[in-house]
């Protein structure tokens, strides 16, 4: 009697345990660069998070993003300027299309 009742406690914390971690859902920041060969990276700053992705065939994709507010820079080759867009908003497990940025010279 004794054992079955250990087994059932080990079993309920057991399951318990089992649905204390929810998965963790991150979403994600994409969007285009113009000129396409303009820039060489993107990066996702909010608070002490700092992402960031290629930019390939002009565009680009940062996963891992927490839900939260970043700014988002585009590193730019020369003669090309970087560029930042202010205030992007990430929700969990969705993505966030932040268009296209341009570039300047």
């Amino acid at each position: 009697m004794k054992s079955i009742k250990v087994s059932l406690v080990a079993l309920t914390i057991a399951t318990a345990g089992l649905f204390a971690f929810k998965g963790i859902q991150t979403g994600s920041i994409k969007g285009t660069v113009s000129p396409a060969d303009g820039a060489e990276r993107v990066w996702a700053l909010s608070g002490t998070d700092t992402l960031k992705a290629t930019v390939e065939s002009g565009a680009f994709n940062i996963t891992g993003a927490k839900a939260g507010t970043y700014r988002v820079i585009v590193e730019a080759k020369p003669p090309y300027k970087n560029a930042a867009k202010d205030g992007v908003t990430v929700t969990d497990g969705q993505p966030t299309d932040v268009g296209e940025i341009k570039l300047e010279q």
